[in-house]
C-alpha cells in the first residue's frame, strides 16, 4: 500500500470514528484499534471521556476467552468436546435443567453444545439485567443465575437441534473451567491467558486487578442511560460470558497469539471454526466465535472475518485476507448492532 493512500485511509477511519462518537449524545466514550502489519497500519484512538490506554469492558467478546481456555483443557486431555456436562458439574445444579416438552434432556447436553449455543437452554441475561436496573443491590452468583433460568424459563429445543444464543451456556462452561483447573474463573484467565501473553492491563470485571498496578480504571459503560460500571451484582450476570476487561493493545496480543497458534494448535482452532451453527444470515457461530461469511446480495465477500462482538458495541475481529485486526467498543448497550455495523462499513470497507 502506497504511503499517501495509507495515510488517507487512516485519516478517513479516524474521522469517521470521531464523528460517530461526537454526533451521538448517548455515547460518553469509545475506542478503536486497527492493526495490519501487512499494510503497515496501526491505529489506536479513543474519544469522549477516556484515554487510549484505558481498559474497557468487552462484554460478550469474553466468550472467546472462555472457549479458548476450554480448548486448552481439551488439548491437555482434561476434557473432550463431546463429553456430557453431567460428567463435570454438580447433580443438584443440573437436575432437570433441560426439560423440553415433558422430556428431560439434561444427560444429552455436551460441552460442544454449550460452546456453539446449540444446547437449547434459555438465556437469563436480559431478565436479570432488568432486575438489576430496578434494584441496584440485586446480586446472584453464577450458580444462582443458572438456577433462576431453570426455574423461570424453558428450553427452546433438544440439545443439538437448533441455535439459541444463551449466556446460561457460558456460565456452565465457566463452572467446568473452575472444576478442572481448581481455580476461580478470573484466576484461570490470568494464569492461562493474561500472564503468558503479558496482558498487563487486563482484568476480570469486579473479580481481579491488572498485573500493572498503574493501569487506569475501567471506562464507564451504560445501559439505558444507567452507568452500571460499579453495579457489583452485574458480576453474576456476565461471568464466563462477558467478564473480560482489557485495552486494545492487550486484546491485540490475544488475537495475534490465537491466529499464530500460540494458545491452541492450528487444528484445534480450525475445529473451533468448523464445528459451527447458523447464527443468522451470513453469520455462523463456532466455539465462542462469530464468523461472517459471504451471502449473495446480503453479505459481500469482503466482510469475511471472525471474532466476537458484545452488547456494549464491543468488537474484536480478524480479517484473514487483509491480515487485519479490528478491536473496539462504544461502551453503550444501544450499540449492540451498531458497533459491528461501524466496524464493517467504516473500517473494513475503507481498508
Amino acid at each position: 500500500m502506497q504511503t499517501k493512500s495509507k495515510e488517507k485511509i487512516i485519516k478517513s477511519i479516524e474521522h469517521s470514528f470521531r464523528k460517530k462518537v461526537q454526533k451521538d449524545k448517548n455515547l460518553k466514550s469509545a475506542c478503536l484499534l486497527v492493526h495490519s502489519e501487512t499494510n503497515g497500519i496501526h491505529i489506536n484512538i479513543a474519544d469522549g471521556l477516556m484515554d487510549t490506554n484505558q481498559p474497557v469492558y468487552m462484554a460478550s467478546v469474553g466468550k472467546l476467552f472462555t472457549s479458548v481456555i476450554i480448548s486448552m483443557l481439551y488439548e491437555n486431555g482434561k476434557l473432550m468436546y463431546d463429553d456430557k456436562i453431567t460428567n463435570y458439574l454438580e447433580p443438584s445444579l443440573l437436575e432437570k435443567i433441560h426439560v423440553y416438552n415433558g422430556k428431560n434432556y439434561t444427560e444429552q447436553i455436551q460441552i460442544k453444545h454449550l460452546l456453539k449455543h446449540t444446547s437449547g437452554l434459555p438465556d437469563f441475561f436480559h431478565q436479570l439485567l432488568n432486575q438489576l436496573l430496578k434494584d441496584h443491590n440485586f446480586n446472584l452468583s453464577p450458580e444462582e443465575a443458572i438456577t433462576w433460568a431453570k426455574i423461570h424459563q424453558k428450553p427452546h429445543f433438544p440439545p443439538g437441534d437448533g441455535f439459541k444464543y444463551s449466556d446460561t451456556n457460558y456460565h456452565l462452561l465457566g463452572l467446568i473451567i473452575e472444576k478442572l483447573t481448581q481455580l476461580p474463573l478470573h484466576e484461570a484467565i490470568h494464569q492461562y491467558i493474561y500472564e503468558p501473553l503479558e496482558m498487563t492491563h487486563s482484568s476480570f470485571l469486579f473479580e481481579s486487578n491488572p498485573i500493572d498496578k498503574k493501569t487506569l480504571p475501567v471506562a464507564d459503560f451504560y445501559v439505558n442511560h444507567h452507568n452500571i460500571t460499579n453495579f457489583k451484582g452485574y458480576s453474576g450476570i456476565d461471568y464466563a460470558g462477558s467478564g473480560v476487561v482489557s485495552t486494545g493493545e492487550d486484546l491485540l496480543k490475544f488475537m495475534k497469539a490465537l491466529t499464530s497458534h500460540q494458545l491452541v494448535k492450528k487444528e484445534t482452532l480450525e475445529k473451533m471454526k468448523r464445528d459451527n451453527a447458523k447464527y443468522g444470515v451470513g453469520i455462523d457461530y463456532g466455539y465462542g466465535m462469530m464468523q461472517f461469511k459471504p451471502v449473495p446480495l446480503l453479505m459481500p465477500k469482503k466482510f469475511t472475518l471472525w471474532g466476537h462482538a458484545g452488547i456494549t458495541g464491543a468488537f474484536m475481529f480478524y480479517h484473514p485476507k487483509l491480515d487485519t485486526y479490528v478491536i473496539g467498543t462504544f461502551n453503550d448497550f444501544s450499540y449492540e448492532r451498531k458497533g459491528v455495523k461501524f466496524m464493517l462499513m467504516n473500517v473494513i470497507n475503507r481498508l
